[in-house]
């Protein structure tokens, strides 16, 4: 059987979690907020701060997905930071830092 590039994927056997994590990562600005969370604990305030693009509302939707999903945990006191599967995802993904330098399309502050 074969895909054109208008059908939409579907999953195999097994694959469906993965999907479901490609879709909450693809949305706007959730890498940014795992990202920014990468150091450490961070208040509702602070990140909203590090994001200032970013609307109250879209930061709120974003978090919860996050929380949903085990990437990011919330603390009262003490706010939101990665999860353990957080962690584990950004180190994941770390290699990605070897590969956007060397992306032609990718030139510094064009977005």
């Amino acid at each position: 059987m074969t895909t054109s590039d208008t059908s939409p994927a579907s999953a195999g056997e097994g694959e469906a979690p993965l999907l479901e994590l490609f879709d909450v990562l693809g949305r706007r600005w959730a890498l940014r907020v795992l990202w920014e969370l990468r150091a450490g604990g961070m208040t509702y305030r602070g990140l909203a701060g590090r994001i200032p693009a970013m609307s109250t509302s879209v930061l709120t939707d974003r978090l919860r997905e996050l929380r949903a999903a085990s990437l990011v945990e919330h603390e009262r006191g003490s706010g939101y930071r990665l999860s353990g599967h957080g962690r584990e995802l950004l180190a994941r993904l770390n290699s990605l830092r070897e590969l956007a330098p060397r992306c032609p399309g990718l030139a510094a502050g064009r977005r």
